[in-house]
């Protein structure tokens, strides 16, 4: 007896199919918008394991030290290849240019989200100075518009607000605090992020099930800031799928870890859960 297999079943089975293949495969040609790495620089490949994994926000901390921008967290010592332009900036450049063959098609548009440690203007005037270097392939803001590019750069930790303010022209923009982000609604091309750490918002930890109470309360911070087109992350989150599964139910946009594999591998199953509701209806 023959079994007619319709064409939209027949598109269900080479989806997921697909989607197994590509679990044993590293990620080049999928850019995981909600994927966010965090100190990245603490991985065996900076920058090279994210985008490995589809990650297309990743976050470097930076001193200014001896007039140069040190990758570090903290007590940074002044090592070869561990500053921020030959770790992120040189490496995307020649990605983005095809001439790193390591990835030679790097998806975009990518977020490198400047955790800056040391004093803020300071190291934003060097940090400054060198995006003049790659400003082709950066973002900018111009008296008033916004130019989106193949890399967009967002400042956080010690921001030099009141700077980037005044500025008509720049290649940076800032992450906000998500508890202030009803505080400042006029400043506009200034913000792409808002951010804050979990446990200031949330105390559940995956088990059992998200209290009413929290849920409730993270959605209506999730809905001011998508109100002004910023971008949720909350930092220090429980690494576990269930946490995952509720901020992205409410609205969430990056999800913050160090665990890169297994984050790809549940945002991968996710797209691929997701088709097959919508493809069996």
């Amino acid at each position: 007896m023959q079994v007619a297999i319709s064409l939209k079943h027949l598109k269900l089975i080479f989806f997921i199919v697909l989607q197994f293949t590509i679990f044993e495969c590293k990620s080049q040609g999928i850019l995981l918008n909600n994927a966010f790495a965090h100190n990245d620089y603490w991985h065996k490949r900076p920058l090279f394991d994210a985008l490995d994994n589809g990650f297309s926000h990743i976050e470097a901390d930076i001193f200014l030290r001896n007039k140069k921008l040190i990758v570090a967290h903290i007590l940074p010592r002044f090592k070869k290849k561990r500053t921020l332009e030959d770790l992120y900036l040189k490496p995307l450049q020649e990605c983005i240019s095809g001439k790193n063959k390591d990835i030679p098609f790097p998806l975009y548009p990518l977020t490198l989200m400047i955790d800056i440690k040391s004093d803020a203007n300071k190291t934003y005037a060097s940090l400054n100075e060198l995006l003049q270097k790659y400003k082709s392939i950066l973002s900018s803001y111009d008296n008033g518009k916004v130019t989106t590019r193949q890399l967009t750069i967002v400042i956080t930790g010690n921001k030099p607000y009141h700077v980037i303010q005044k500025e008509q022209q720049r290649l940076v923009f800032l992450d906000e605090d998500l508890m202030k982000v009803s505080q400042d609604t006029l400043s506009t091309g200034i913000y792409q992020t808002a951010s804050c750490k979990y446990s200031t918002l949330l105390n559940w930890d995956g088990n059992g099930e998200m209290p009413d109470k929290e849920k409730t309360k993270l959605c209506r911070y999730v809905e001011l800031a998508h109100r002004y087109n910023k971008k949720v992350r909350l930092w220090a989150s429980p690494e576990n799928k269930s946490v995952w599964t509720e901020l992205l139910e409410c609205g969430v946009d990056l999800i913050n870890t160090d665990q890169l594999v297994q984050l790809r591998k549940f945002l991968l199953l996710l797209q691929q859960t997701t088709f097959a509701k919508t493809e069996s209806k």
